[in-house]
C-alpha cells in the first residue's frame, strides 16, 4: 500500500467547492472518479482543506492510499487524460504512510486579486473582484500590518464553523501592484472559515475610506464580527501554495 501526494490546481469558476457532496459538482469528486478510472480501487481521497464555490487552487494538495502498480510519476499524466479541463494533476510523490494533507499542514498561503479603479475586465470577472472605486493602497497596508502576529480571529469567521478554537497567526501580508490589478498575499499557520475574504472586505472598506484602522482593533480585541468588514466575493481568491515539514 503506498501513500500518495497530488498538488492539484483548479479554475474553481464551475464547481460547488472541493468537498464531494450531494447535490453539486465538486473538484474532490472528479479526481476520486478518475482515480478509480486509474487504479481500479475504491480510493479516498483526503484534501488539505476545503475551498467554496468559485475560489480557485494553484496548489491544493490532496493524498490517497493505493495498491496500484502505476509508476508514480505517471500519475498526473494517467488522471489529466480522464480529468475535465478546468482541474489538473501538477504533480504526483510517494510520502511516508503518516502524511495527511490536512493534518500534516504546517500553514497555507492564499492571494486575493481585486480590480480597481477602471472600468470593469470581462475577461477578469471570474478571476478578481472589481471595484470601480481607486483604493487608498497606502492605508490598506498599513491596515493589514495589525494582521500581523498571532490573534484570536473569531471575528473574522463566517458563522456555521465547528471550529471552536479560533486563534491563529498570520506571518505575513505582502500587496503586488500591477496597474489596476492588486494581489493582497496572506501567509499564516491556518485559515478560519472564510477568513481570508473577510479580512480582504475589512481591508477594501479601509481603502475606500469606510472603515477606520482603530476598527480592525475593536474587532480582533472583541471577536465581534459585525465589527469586521463583509466578506468578499469567491471568486478573486486563491489557494496558492500549502506548507509541510520538510520531512513530510
Amino acid at each position: 500500500m503506498r501513500n500518495v501526494k497530488i498538488i492539484i490546481e483548479y479554475d474553481g469558476t464551475n464547481f460547488s467547492g472541493w468537498q464531494q457532496q450531494p447535490n453539486g459538482r465538486t473538484v474532490q469528486e472528479e479526481v476520486v472518479k478518475a482515480l478509480r478510472k486509474v487504479t481500479g480501487e475504491d480510493i479516498k481521497v483526503n484534501g488539505s482543506g476545503r475551498t467554496d464555490a468559485g475560489v480557485h487552487a494553484k496548489g491544493q494538495v490532496a493524498n490517497f492510499l493505493t495498491e496500484s502498480s502505476i509508476p508514480t510519476p505517471r500519475i498526473p499524466l494517467a488522471l489529466n487524460s480522464l480529468l475535465p479541463e478546468d482541474i489538473s494533476i501538477l504533480e504526483a510523490t510517494d510520502v511516508a504512510d503518516d502524511f495527511h494533507s490536512r493534518y500534516s499542514v504546517i500553514g497555507k498561503r492564499y492571494y486575493y486579486q481585486v480590480l480597481h479603479g477602471c472600468n470593469r475586465r470581462p475577461l477578469l470577472r471570474n478571476y478578481s473582484y472589481h471595484i470601480s472605486k481607486g483604493l487608498d493602497l497606502k492605508l490598506m497596508k498599513e491596515a493589514s500590518q495589525l494582521f500581523i502576529g498571532e490573534h484570536d480571529f473569531k471575528a473574522f469567521m463566517s458563522s456555521g464553523s465547528s471550529v471552536t478554537n479560533t486563534v491563529r497567526k498570520i506571518n505575513k501580508i505582502d500587496f503586488i501592484e500591477d496597474h489596476n490589478l492588486v494581489k493582497m498575499i496572506f501567509s499564516g499557520n491556518g485559515f478560519l472559515y472564510n477568513m481570508v475574504r473577510i479580512m480582504v472586505g475589512t481591508l477594501i472598506e479601509v481603502g475606500l475610506n469606510k472603515r477606520p484602522l482603530e476598527g480592525i482593533v475593536e474587532a480582533l480585541e472583541t471577536g465581534d464580527r459585525n465589527l469586521a468588514g463583509p466578506t468578499a466575493p469567491p471568486q478573486g481568491l486563491y489557494l496558492d501554495k500549502v506548507f509541510y515539514p520538510l520531512t513530510r
